[in-house]
């Protein structure tokens, strides 16, 4: 069986091609996306879009001769100074001569190239992945794999079983005493030999015949009979799904800016980005909190103008509610992702950590705690300089659960504290100094 793809390619480009150069280019394309992430809207996170690479990064290799080594002939016409025989110094860069370009020779545009919307997505969450991700017991929901489940008469030819197939062919030929090769060989030696007496004999006549008669039954025993084929065959089997809910709690309170709105907007848009893209079985929970927090949908999470006074708890006890009423951590990965100033009302950083250190770390597989502040007097990427009162009510809880903590002022920094927290192996924990 032959099967031809017949697929066109997009946009009337190669698509063999355009793999083969992302492959080669993996490095330089990938860095690409990573910065311009940076200047993206947030509505343009996940788009398809155009980034730019040196155009040297995507040169093709040459061969070509090494002027370095070897020895060269060489016929100077008009020359006076050297008869045949003499030797001449090599140039000390090896180039054999010439000159070097000079200061003023223009050089070369970047390179540009459009990325389609999956393409761009693999490159953008390569590596990441919800960290300690365990398998819990499920209730209802399930997938199914295969596993081999003996042999069958019909199949794919991809799952010919060659070897059975081979021993229920011999086990058939042997059975019905199919002629062997080294039975049809002592009688053809011996009508030869007779045949070349030249003289017709009885004994001739009969080997003959009994030729005729071992080489009519071959033919009607075949060396591989249909009935002899056999296919691995392959049953599905319920296999349980590592199901989780991502819980979003996100600070809307009037100390947020919107600069620092904007930064938490992104965190979240990467991280709803990154779990549907990643993860088919992962609910998403959105928590707005100014005072008071309440559950909203994904349009009111990301577009709500609501702003108020600041009380953390109530996102923290909203979260533990939700958790009690439709997500039992026997059966559930909980995870959560908050974002704030770090601003909090001074009469209610000891609820928060009452509430993190004995309801919702002891529950979550991992908590992380993404604090936003303004651009000016900016410090490195997860760097802080001046604690806040959130800061300072969440860092002791760092050794008591899988909770981590990162900085950002800047919406370029988002993507590189983002891969921190969420990438494949884990967050490294912080230095103390920070």
């Amino acid at each position: 069986m032959n099967i031809i793809d017949r697929r066109l390619n997009p946009g009337g480009k190669s698509l063999s091609n355009r793999q083969r150069f992302l492959r080669r280019a993996k490095a330089l394309v990938q860095r690409a996306v990573r910065e311009g992430s940076g200047e993206r809207s947030i509505g343009d996170l996940e788009r398809s879009g155009e980034v730019s690479i040196p155009a040297e990064g995507v040169r093709e290799p040459r061969l070509r001769r090494s002027t370095a080594a070897g020895a060269h002939d060489h016929i100077l016409p008009g020359n006076k100074r050297f008869i045949e025989g003499d030797t001449i110094e090599r140039d000390s860069d090896g180039s054999g001569g010439g000159s070097a370009p000079g200061g003023d020779e223009e050089g070369q545009d970047d390179f540009r190239f459009v990325l389609s919307r999956e393409e761009f997505l693999e490159l953008f969450l390569e590596d990441l992945e919800l960290p300690e991700l365990a398998k819990r017991r499920l209730a209802t929901i399930e997938t199914h794999g295969f596993r081999r489940a003996g042999y069958s008469t019909t199949g794919s030819p991809m799952n010919l079983a060659v070897l059975r197939t081979m021993r229920n062919a011999l086990s058939r030929r042997i059975a019905m005493r199919r002629p062997k090769g080294s039975d049809f060989l002592p009688l053809a030696q011996e009508i030869e030999l007779l045949e070349g007496q030249g003289e017709p004999s009885d004994r001739l006549t009969s080997l003959k015949e009994e030729l005729a008669r071992l080489q009519q039954r071959s033919r009607r025993v075949p060396y591989i009979d249909p009935l002899d084929l056999r296919y691995r065959r392959l049953v599905p089997v319920p296999r349980p799904i590592a199901q989780a809910v991502m819980f979003c709690l996100m600070d809307v309170s009037g100390s947020m800016t919107e600069h620092m709105k904007d930064l938490a907007k992104r965190f979240f848009m990467l991280l709803y980005v990154f779990l549907t893209r990643r993860y088919q079985h992962v609910e998403i929970v959105f928590i707005r909190h100014t005072h008071q927090a309440k559950e909203v949908d994904e349009e009111t999470f990301f577009r709500s103008p609501e702003t108020g006074g600041t009380v953390v708890s109530s996102a923290l006890r909203e979260m533990q509610r939700i958790v009690a009423e439709r997500y039992s951590p026997e059966d559930w990965n909980i995870y959560a992702a908050q974002a704030s100033d770090g601003d909090n009302a001074p009469n209610d950083n000891n609820a928060c950590s009452v509430l993190l250190k004995d309801s919702i770390l002891p529950i979550c597989q991992y908590f992380a705690y993404l604090e936003v502040g303004a651009e000016e007097g900016r410090a490195p990427a997860g760097f802080l300089g001046s604690r806040t009162t959130l800061w300072q009510t969440y860092e002791p809880l760092r050794d008591q659960g899988a909770i981590a903590m990162r900085r950002v002022t800047h919406r370029r920094e988002i993507y590189p504290v983002f891969r921190e927290l969420f990438r494949r192996g884990g967050v490294e924990k912080e230095a103390t100094s920070r």
